[in-house]
């Protein structure tokens, strides 16, 4: 799986040559920013499957209010595109700091004003529709975050460890992941509904002091340098979106199926494999935010070494590996969620999500953008990554959902049948991870390649 010297373009930069004090003080901003997007989305997916379908939507069944709910959840997703197409335009445009602080303004605020929202008990239909124009507002905020992050990551990095620094941001991702989880876990022990109290407001409240910090941190980061150069010869593009389609259609479609195991992947075990030991299996309390805190706990580590890595071994190979292992394990990480046992299921989902889906993630940082020319690489991760996070991530809860409630339907009508649903998720997940694993072989080779190339990677 090692990469010829052919492959690589020789260094053309060290360490020593970048500065390192404005390269950690981005890593750290950057960081905030991504730890404040996984935070929330821990916190919607733990709320969706655990707490608003009896807060928002209390007049429907058992089932209709965990379809509605994840409902929400997607539609969250559904917009991620429309944010990606207008910051990744404006941050092509207007530059990447500008725009990477206005998308942590406008996630924090969503996600601290769900923390004052009114219930459907209060306000009636009042109460959900609120509940969508903030988790839309979430939806347009998150559409260029990440995006913005890697790119400015790996334009700022040095060419030989643009793996390694690319994957700092997303180690805020396990950081967001533990601290939502902790909090959860910490409210659901030894509270027997916890939607029947106000405790599940605080932490969507706690949010407001990581967008805080994150502002002020993103107001003192320097801009890229790939984005300087680009406004120092006046190349800024005018006309971003149709230029970007026509230039890096082959790009932006590898960039979707790569993402298509990675992010599906995040999603199914972050919502819903949680919402299926609970509610299907009966592990309930805190085990589901216990294990998401172990799981993210392994991936922090994960994400590193396989970011490190890709300097090594070559962005393909190390893909390839974390694609082909989610691909292995998803049946037997299924067949060991159906069976109930408490620490089995967390080492289950530990080895999917903190090794497998979240390896992907970490080699993810530097390829994506390495991928794209330099005018229009901002839009063009951006494009990749949410497409594939409404037909790969958002879409998957409710999927498994609805093959939940087929599967009760197809065996007879009893809820306890439910529990089969295990099958038709893990097939479910094993065709998202092979689309993947076939894209995977397929891309170029970007190590080590000049960002300030206009000409995308082939």
């Amino acid at each position: 799986m090692a990469i010829a010297p052919s492959d690589v373009a020789p260094h053309k930069a060290t360490t020593s040559e970048v500065d390192t004090t404005h390269l950690t003080r981005s890593a750290w901003a950057l960081s905030l920013g991504s730890a404040l997007e996984y935070y929330d989305f821990a916190l919607y997916s733990l709320a969706s499957a655990l707490i608003f379908g009896p807060l928002f939507f209390p007049s429907s069944s058992i089932a209709m209010q965990l379809i509605l709910s994840f409902g929400t959840y997607f539609l969250g997703f559904a917009v991620r595109p429309i944010g990606g197409v207008v910051f990744g335009a404006l941050g092509d445009r207007i530059g990447r700091k500008a725009v990477l602080t206005i998308t942590v303004l406008l996630m924090g605020v969503s996600s601290t004003l769900i923390g004052l929202l009114p219930t459907f008990h209060s306000v009636g239909y009042l109460a959900p529709i609120l509940l969508v124009i903030l988790r839309i507002g979430q939806g347009l905020g998150a559409g260029a975050e990440q995006a913005g992050a890697a790119v400015m990551m790996t334009e700022s990095a040095p060419r030989n460890r643009r793996g390694f620094f690319a994957s700092l941001p997303f180690v805020g991702v396990q950081g967001g992941t533990i601290l939502a989880a902790l909090v959860y876990f910490l409210m659901l022990y030894g509270v027997e509904d916890i939607a029947d109290t106000w405790l599940w407001r605080i932490p969507f409240l706690c949010s407001a002091a990581i967008v805080g910090v994150a502002l002020y941190m993103r107001l003192h980061m320097k801009e890229s340098p790939t984005f300087e150069k680009l406004s120092a010869e006046n190349k800024r593009p005018k006309s971003t979106l149709k230029e970007s389609l026509a230039c890096s259609k082959k790009s932006i479609l590898t960039g979707i199926g790569l993402r298509m195991a990675e992010n599906g992947g995040s999603s199914i075990y972050q919502a819903l494999a949680i919402s299926y030991i609970a509610g299907v299996v009966g592990l309930r309390g805190p085990v589901g935010a216990l294990t998401l805190v172990v799981a993210a706990s392994v991936g922090v580590v994960t994400v590193l070494v396989a970011g490190k890595a890709s300097d090594i071994y070559g962005r393909r190979a190390v893909y390839r590996f974390f694609a082909v292992f989610q691909l292995v394990v998803s049946f037997p990480v299924w067949y060991v969620l159906s069976q109930g046992e408490l620490i089995s299921t967390i080492i289950a989902i530990t080895i999917a999500l903190g090794i497998g889906t979240w390896g992907m993630f970490g080699a993810q940082g530097a390829l994506l953008p390495e991928l794209f020319g330099s005018r229009y690489r901002y839009l063009g991760v951006s494009i990749s990554r949410e497409i594939s996070a409404v037909i790969a991530g958002g879409i998957a809860p409710l999927v498994g959902a609805l093959l939940m409630g087929a599967t009760e339907w197809v065996l007879g009508g009893n809820p306890e049948t439910r529990i089969y649903a295990w099958i038709p998720i893990a097939t479910y997940l094993s065709l998202l991870t092979l689309i993947t694993v076939i894209t995977a072989w397929r891309m170029p080779e970007s190590l080590n390649r000049d960002l300030n190339s206009e000409d995308d990677a082939h």
